[in-house]
């Protein structure tokens, strides 16, 4: 992996981990999935790398809302 996409992903993941840890304590248990959203977004990160793993987290919560689905969704 290139130093670019080494950057970018401990950055991404720097910044999920914060949301972990500060912020989704505060929200509560409210995902609809499994894993939850950020769960998913370190999962791809770690498996495709920053850029396709960050499209892929995006698409995910694009569709993590009261009319979209639910339940079990790994990484593909």
């Amino acid at each position: 992996m290139g130093i670019i996409k080494q950057i970018f992903s401990l950055l991404f993941l720097g910044l999920i981990k914060l949301y972990q840890w500060l912020i989704s304590p505060l929200l509560g248990a409210n995902c609809r999935y499994t894993p939850t959203c950020s769960q998913y977004g370190v999962e791809a990160i770690k498996k495709y790398g920053p850029f396709k793993g960050g499209w892929l987290t995006l698409k995910r919560i694009g569709r993590c809302h009261p009319w979209g689905g639910h339940g079990h969704d790994p990484v593909p």
